[in-house]
Order: structure tokens, then sequence, then C-alpha cells
């Protein structure tokens, strides 16, 4: 998309909000359950109670900084 004219994207960004302007939201309500479930996966990656071996294999997994303690 770098190489996408920058009017014809503001065109079609226009357009898709005129057209179907229940889709700005529905974006929005799908960011927001992605931000919860990443709060989840990092607050169980720095959960100390959890054992780290299981935390860093989650992390390498998961293609995420390993906890170290």
């Amino acid at each position: 998309m770098a190489d996408t004219d920058p009017v014809y994207a503001d065109t079609l960004a226009g357009q898709l909000r005129t057209r179907r302007p229940d889709l700005l939201e529905l974006a929005e309500n799908e960011l927001q359950k992605l931000r919860l479930s990443m709060r989840t996966v990092a607050d169980f990656l720095h959960n100390e109670a959890v054992a780290l071996d299981i935390r860093q294999n989650l992390a390498r997994d998961l293609h995420l900084p390993e906890p170290t303690r």
C-alpha cells in the first residue's frame, strides 16, 4: 500500500465511509477485542506464578519477547 496514491486512497476511504459507515464501528470493535486478547497474553507472560519455561515457550511460539524472570 506504500505505493498507493494518497488522493486515490482518500477517495476510496470517503466512498467506504459513505456506503458502509457501519464498517468503522465493526473494525473498532474487532480492534478492541484484539487489544484485550493481547493484554491477556501479556499478563500471562509476566505472571511469575506461572513457570518461566512455559511462559518463555509461549512467547517464542507467538514470536514475542521472552520473559527473563
